[in-house]
Formats: C-alpha cells, sequence, structure tokens
C-alpha cells in the first residue's frame, strides 16, 4: 500500500503540472530547477508511476500525471483557503481578556473606545473576575492580573509588567473640613474605615508612623475596589485608593487625598497570556494598543504629586 507523499512533494508536483515547466515551478517556488526535478524523481519513485513525459523542448503529463493532477490540485487549494480563512480568523474576531473588576470599571473601560476605532475588526469582550484566569477552560485569550510573578504557577504563561501602583486614602472633598477634619492621619479614628478585600489599613498606618489602639479593620467591606472607592465619593468613609483606580476621581474632584504619605503596593499588573500566544495577531494588537495606553496614561498623571509613577521601581520580579 503506498502512504500519501510529503506535502512539500506534492506541491512541487503541483506547480510543475500547471506550468508544465520545471524551470517556472522552481521560479515559483524559490529552489532551482535541478531540486524540483529531483523532487518530482522522488515522487515518481514513491508511486511507482511515471507523472511527466520529458521531451527535448516540452513536458506534458502521462495519462496517470493528468489523473493524478486534480485532485492534487484541488487538496492543495482546500489547504490554502482554510489557512487563509485560519489566518484571518486570528486577526479579527472575538478576543476575550480577562481582567479585574475594579480596574475594568475605572481604567480600561473608558479607553475602549480608542481600540475599537484603531481596530474595528477585533471584537472585544471583557470577562471580569477575581479569580486566577484558566485559559483553556475560561475561553480566555489573554489576561490583565495583579499579583506576584515567577511562581510555578506562572511558568506555562507569557507576562509583561504594565504598571505598579501606589496605595492612599481617598475621601469626598467635604470630609476634609468636616466634623471632625481630616488633618493628621490621626484624625482618621474619628471616621469610617471602608474595607477592601485585598488591601487592608495596616500597612500605610505602618509607613504613616501611627500607633492606634482601635480596630482599623472596622467598617464597611466590599470585596470589588471600585464599590469601596465609590462610597468614599459618595462621603460614606475613607477608603484606601490605588492610583489606576482613583486617578480620574483626584483629577476631577471627586476625590481628595487628605495626606500626602502614600505607599507602594507589592504587587504589579502584568498583560498576561499562554506562552506562545503572545504572537497571535489579535492579542498582539491589543498588547500593543494597551502599553500605549498606559504609557500615554503615565505621562498624563506625571505631575500630580499622588498620582505620578515615574519614582516607582519596576524591576519586580
Amino acid at each position: 500500500m503506498i502512504s500519501a507523499p510529503p506535502l512539500g512533494l506534492l506541491r512541487t508536483f503541483e506547480a510543475a503540472a500547471r506550468h508544465l515547466s520545471f524551470t517556472l515551478a522552481a521560479r515559483e517556488l524559490h529552489v532551482t530547477q535541478a531540486a524540483v526535478s529531483q523532487q518530482i524523481r522522488q515522487l515518481e519513485a514513491m508511486l511507482g508511476v511515471r507523472l511527466f513525459k520529458r521531451l527535448n523542448r516540452a513536458l506534458l503529463l502521462t495519462d496517470a500525471g493528468q489523473e493524478y493532477a486534480v485532485p492534487v490540485r484541488h487538496a492543495i487549494q482546500m489547504i490554502a483557503e482554510a489557512t487563509r480563512k485560519l489566518d484571518a480568523h486570528q486577526k479579527t474576531g472575538i478576543l476575550t481578556i480577562s481582567i479585574l473588576p475594579s480596574l475594568a470599571a475605572r481604567w480600561l473601560v473608558p479607553r475602549i473606545g480608542r481600540f475599537r476605532q484603531r481596530h474595528p475588526e477585533v471584537d472585544l469582550r471583557l470577562h471580569t473576575s477575581f479569580t486566577p484566569v484558566d485559559f483553556e477552560r475560561d475561553g480566555v485569550d489573554a489576561a490583565i492580573r495583579l499579583g506576584h510573578w515567577g511562581t510555578p504557577a506562572t511558568r506555562a504563561l507569557h507576562g509583561e509588567l504594565l504598571m505598579r501602583e501606589y496605595i492612599f486614602p481617598v475621601c469626598a472633598p467635604f470630609l476634609i473640613g468636616g466634623t471632625p477634619p481630616l488633618r493628621r492621619p490621626e484624625d482618621l479614628r474619628f471616621h469610617t474605615l471602608l474595607q477592601d478585600e485585598y488591601i487592608d489599613w495596616d500597612e500605610w498606618f505602618q509607613k504613616a508612623g501611627v500607633t492606634h489602639e482601635y480596630d482599623v479593620h472596622k467598617g464597611p467591606a466590599f470585596f470589588d475596589s471600585a464599590m469601596s472607592l465609590q462610597a468614599a465619593v459618595d462621603g460614606v468613609g475613607i477608603a484606601l485608593g490605588r492610583t489606576p483606580l482613583v486617578a480620574r476621581d483626584l483629577q476631577v474632584g471627586r476625590l481628595v487625598a487628605p495626606f500626602g504619605l502614600r505607599v507602594p503596593h507589592r504587587h504589579a499588573y502584568r498583560f498576561v497570556c499562554p506562552r506562545g500566544d503572545e504572537e497571535n495577531p489579535k492579542i498582539r494588537v491589543f498588547r500593543d494598543w494597551l502599553v500605549e495606553e498606559v504609557a500615554a496614561w503615565k505621562r498624563e498623571i506625571a505631575d500630580h504629586p499622588m498620582l505620578s509613577l515615574d519614582d516607582l521601581d519596576v524591576s519586580e520580579t
């Protein structure tokens, strides 16, 4: 029983059969005429039949060659069409990005329109989740995640650092001069501290050098940072702000930072995808756009004393 010949030999045969010329086939395939002739002889030996009649000034197909050329050409055309469709699918269609709900709502979503304008061929879907993403199970192409890098769980992933952030108290403007006013970190004991599931007040209080005999973990608790910050905007209490989540509110005056002290967050935001998928065209265009947006945003906040990230060490492992 004859096994199917290698695709490379079939492509050479199809080109030679179409041109009825080894020279023109070689030119199309970017190989030498001798290489084409050798591959045709190899194919004929595998099949046990002559495919061409080699005349002095002409090359003709044998009856077997003519019969064989039709399905070979059809098969190669089908493969080319399938490859074209696959390439088109890679460059267009649905792109699913997993992201923390807070970062999505307060940083990414306001910028999505610009991505849509630049890449209307990509149908972007945001998958908001707090849990580590399972790319295969969740049907996710890439993710923006906040956390440590270099752990066993990240070994099969490609990751690129996007930005780090500071943590600092924020509140509605009217609380600054309220009763009691907020003048020193010690004054926080007279106010409601809003609790965030993923960051707590201890590190900031320690950095501020505040010794406290009251429970800094007491107060309304929120699983989503966006909710605690909205509560702060509404004057419910004082929240711990994180640079990308509070930047716009500080810039327009919905929130204020009552103290000048900020603490670097121990985690960093990264763009993550399965290793090898970073060259997928859809993923690559989104990643490139995202890096541009982060750079533009950093320039925008560079002059704000509480928001600037220029002095942050971004060499986290």
